[in-house]
C-alpha cells in the first residue's frame, strides 16, 4: 500500500480521541507495514494531542515528512519536518513519538507547533487546501 493511499485511508478515523481508538482503526494500522504503521500511528497521535490541547487548532491532517525525512529508530520516530493542516491552513510541526513494539500503543509523545506556511509555498511541498 503506498503512502498516499495510507494517508487517505486513515484521515477520517483520525479525528477520534486517542482513548477511543476503535477496532476498525487498529485493524487498518495492522494492515500497514511496520515502518508505515509507526509513522501513521504517530501522525494520528499528533492530531489527537493538538486537538486535546486547548489551542485554536483543529488538525485534520498530519504529514511527517514534508520539510525533512522522519528519523526512525526501533519504536521511536522523530519528525523534525512535519506539518499539519487546521481550518484549511498548513503549519510547521516537530514531534517525537515512541510506541510499543507493535506500533499501536503510543508510550510517549511531545510536539512543537511552528509557523504558518504561506500559500505560495504549498505547491513546492505538495500541500493542498
Amino acid at each position: 500500500m503506498n503512502r498516499l493511499v495510507c494517508l487517505g485511508l486513515l484521515t477520517a478515523a483520525m479525528a477520534t480521541p486517542a482513548a477511543a481508538m476503535d477496532r476498525s482503526l487498529v485493524k487498518q494500522f495492522k494492515e500497514l507495514d511496520p515502518q508505515t504503521r509507526l509513522e501513521q500511528r504517530c501522525d494520528t497521535e499528533a492530531m489527537w494531542e493538538i486537538n486535546a490541547d486547548k489551542t485554536s487548532f483543529k488538525p485534520d491532517k498530519v504529514i511527517a515528512y514534508t520539510f525533512a525525512d522522519p528519523i526512525v529508530e526501533n519504536n521511536k520516530l522523530q519528525a523534525p519536518g512535519a506539518v499539519f493542516r487546521s481550518k484549511g491552513e498548513w503549519y510547521k510541526l516537530k514531534y517525537n513519538c515512541s510506541t510499543g513494539p507493535d506500533h499501536i500503543e503510543v508510550l510517549s509523545f511531545n510536539y512543537t507547533i511552528g509557523d504558518l506556511i504561506p500559500h505560495d509555498e504549498w505547491e513546492a511541498h505538495y500541500l493542498y487546501p
